[in-house]
């Protein structure tokens, strides 16, 4: 929702852009004093006027013409190199019944927006409170990425060869493989942004996050990122608490390592009661485990119910942009769209995909094979020469495994999305969860590989310790170096002469220099690291028990520094309504499975339990079955705990079913 200061600020940005020059709507109920600007489509710095026009025609023109039915402004200059978008009334609400977003019907219930009923809606004859501004934006690009040539046609201004349209071909993807559109991004509304800022990254408090109104501003995606990061890391002070509970109090809790003199055998401190403190960690991250998954999704559901994303209908959307095939009738919708067989795409999945997916993990272990192979031929000659230069190249084999997986990781992101690209999915969130899956895969095996090999193939729990605590504490340094260091730097110093001239220059275009900022990179590099997280606290926590300290640790710098990246440091980004975090879910919940398996393991690993197994008479053989056995009880109990806890509260269960049986309701209504 916004506030009558944010009609305010869009009234203060408007000014920038003389409200005559915008088209006109044919529509009575569209037509309004004021127009925000939403988007902003960069062209081509030698564009000729002619197909600035040609395009400014489309984008204004009605759908059953060919267009997207919005409302277009030339800039401040017909000729030059900009275009700004917004959106009327009718393009707005219609879409809002495509996406199949819920708003607050006229008895304050969250009921599926239908456009025939839109006059019993709240709002409904106010778009800035009506639809968050980051929906209004979203609906602009979908518009705009629906525009397709109704038939065979040359470009205006373009020459004929590389300017000709096939028919239904996308025009936006087809200007801006021929230059003609450089960029296309939403803009910032600054007042709000700064009003944001103040009440989000500038408090001091530590929590408490203000989730609507990032919603508001940045949309779902960014807004169930946020939420997921909140509530992560209040999760994490249980397991820290007894983190500092089994290291500091109990004796040998904390898994203490020492040094035989002149021998250089590494073994555990057997002092004190260490057993119970590697069982009780490793069935606490088990139970950990479960029970954050299913209480964050009862949590996404309710977020999803308050920001009107339960009943999203993306199947019976436009296709993405990327999608192509052979034009026919949709047999769900009835549209003339490209079509193209579910079969052809699981059979690319199957036989190209995967295969390709299963030699990347290949090269990795291949790599880590080739690192361990160096390292002991590295380390016997050192032995042997003992001179300056052998010391040197006890080094090389880390950097060449560093610069071999950086190269691996480059070449597979590339091919990931190169086949995800090929194997042509319809839906967006359909592409995305796939091309997710696929570095996720790569990512996880390029990352806990190593950890694996030396705890259950070596067997080395000192130097698994070890690895574990040094991989944390460098990527907490760095972590905070990146996300708070950097951001400073780059905001207070490298920016700073550039606001400056801004500030002096009251001329300045304020729309025209959002473009200077770098596009936003996306999250994804942001759920990878708490996915990375999840992972080294859930399977082998009970091997370091500080690790959620120093995740917790890490976290709290972490919210705000997230938060003032993408308000002070990139362009506003797209952010499509979401219900929850999408396939990243799926993720942390097969890392939670896992980590029943690694934890049992590890626990049956430990000389300490090995030894306590031993002096009970317990025999190798019976030390593995009981391991399998709790294993499997854990497992089971997981199960049972997943399945005893709701997804979604039964209030939320209500409202959807509500929202469901409305929807058929009105369907069933047009019918007649």
């Amino acid at each position: 929702m916004t506030s009558l200061g944010d009609k305010g600020s869009v009234q203060t940005q408007t000014k920038v852009l003389s409200q005559g020059c915008w088209t006109q709507v044919s529509c009575p109920c569209c037509v309004s004093e004021q127009v925000e600007p939403l988007v902003y489509i960069k062209l081509s710095n030698n564009i000729e006027p002619v197909t600035k026009r040609w395009l400014i025609s489309l984008i204004e023109a009605s759908k059953r013409h060919g267009g997207a039915a919005l409302l277009a402004h030339p800039g401040e200059d017909e000729c030059g190199d900009v275009i700004v978008v917004s959106a009327p009334r009718c393009t707005l609400l219609k879409a809002t019944e495509d996406l199949g977003l819920c708003k607050k019907y006229r008895n304050e219930e969250m009921v599926a927006f239908a456009y025939h009923d839109r006059d019993n809606f709240s709002n409904v004859d106010d778009m800035q409170e009506f639809l968050t501004l980051a929906e209004r934006q979203y609906i602009v690009k979908i518009e705009l990425d629906s525009l397709q040539a109704q038939k065979k046609q040359r470009i205006p201004g373009v020459p004929d060869a590389p300017g000709v349209l096939e028919a239904w071909e996308n025009i936006c993807q087809k200007l801006e493989r021929l230059g003609v559109i450089k960029d296309i991004f939403p803009l910032h509304d600054q007042q709000r942004l700064n009003d944001l800022g103040r009440s989000w990254y500038s408090k001091k408090q530590i929590w408490r996050q203000p989730l609507d109104a990032i919603h508001s501003y940045f949309g779902g995606t960014v807004a169930f990122y946020f939420s997921f990061l909140d509530f992560y890391t209040w999760a994490l002070v249980p397991p820290a608490f007894l983190g500092l509970v089994l290291t500091f109090l109990l004796p040998g809790g904390g898994g203490v390592v020492k040094e035989q003199a002149g021998e250089g055998v590494m073994e555990e401190d057997n002092d004190g009661p260490s057993v119970s403190g590697h069982m009780v960690q490793a069935v606490f991250s088990m139970l950990w485990s479960t029970l954050f998954i299913e209480l964050w999704k009862r949590r996404s559901s309710s977020l999803s119910h308050r920001w009107g994303t339960l009943n999203l209908a993306e199947r019976f959307s436009e296709p993405r942009p990327g999608f192509h095939g052979t034009l026919g009738f949709n047999p769900v919708t009835g549209r003339l769209e490209p079509l193209f067989p579910e079969w052809q795409r699981q059979l690319r999945v199957g036989l190209v995909s995967l295969p390709l997916v299963g030699l990347f993990l290949g090269l990795v272990v291949l790599g880590m094979t080739g690192f361990y192979h160096g390292e002991a031929l590295v380390q016997g000659f050192h032995q042997d020469s003992g001179s300056l230069f052998s010391g040197a190249l006890l080094y090389l084999p880390s950097m060449a495994h560093i610069v071999y997986t950086n190269m691996l990781g480059n070449v597979y992101h590339t091919v990931a999305m190169q086949l995800t690209e090929w194997e042509n999915h319809r839906e967006e969130s359909s592409f995305q969860n796939q091309h997710t899956t696929k570095v996720l895969l790569f990512t996880f095996f390029n990352n806990f590989a190593v950890l694996f090999h030396i705890a259950f193939y070596k067997q080395d729990l000192p130097l698994l310790r070890k690895r574990l605590a040094s991989l944390l504490i460098w990527n907490q340094l760095v972590n905070q170096f990146t996300e708070v260091v950097v951001p400073f730097i780059v905001d207070r110093f490298l920016s700073a002469p550039h606001k400056k001239e801004q500030e002096d220059n009251l001329e300045v275009d304020k729309l025209r220099a959002q473009r200077s900022l770098p596009p936003f990179p996306g999250l994804f590099a942001e759920y990878i690291e708490l996915l990375l997280q999840f992972g080294y606290l859930s399977l082998f926590s009970c091997v370091y028990p500080l690790t959620a300290v120093l995740l917790l640790l890490n976290n709290i710098t972490e919210i705000r520094g997230d938060g003032y990246k993408i308000c002070k440091l990139f362009r506003k980004p797209f952010s499509a309504p979401v219900s929850n975090i999408g396939v990243w879910q799926t993720a942390f919940e097969v890392l939670g499975f896992a980590s029943v398996m690694s934890n049992c393991w590890l626990l049956l690993l430990s000389p300490r339990v090995q030894e306590f197994c031993l002096e009970g008479g317990i025999s190798g053989k019976n030390i593995i079955l009981f391991a399998i056995l709790v294993e499997h009880v854990l497992i089971l109990v997981k199960m049972i705990l997943a399945f005893m806890i709701p997804d979604e509260p039964d209030w939320v269960r209500i409202k959807r079913e509500q929202i469901e049986f409305n929807s058929m309701q009105a369907l069933g209504q047009q019918k007649l």
